[in-house]
C-alpha cells in the first residue's frame, strides 16, 4: 500500500479520481488551491484508489494523507 500525501497546505480543490479506480505512476490525482494558484498532486505509484481520505473542499496541512493505493 502506498499513499499519496499533501506536498502544500491548502484546499483540496478538486479530486479527479475515484474508490476503485486503477491510477497510473505521475497520473494527477488531486489538485490543490493554495494562494489562488492551483496545484496538481500526482501518483508516486501505479495502483488501484483504495480509499479517499480528504473531499473536495477540505483544508489539508502539508504531509497530510490524501488518498491510499493498494
Amino acid at each position: 500500500m502506498s499513499e499519496v500525501k499533501s506536498n502544500m497546505a491548502g484546499n483540496l480543490w478538486k479530486v479527479l479520481v475515484g474508490e476503485g479506480e486503477r491510477v497510473e505512476e505521475g497520473q494527477d490525482v488531486v489538485i490543490l488551491e493554495s494562494m489562488k494558484m492551483e496545484i496538481p498532486i500526482a501518483a508516486e505509484t501505479s495502483g488501484t484508489v483504495k480509499q479517499l481520505k480528504k473531499q473536495e473542499g477540505d483544508f489539508v496541512d502539508e504531509g497530510e494523507v490524501l488518498l491510499e493505493l493498494s
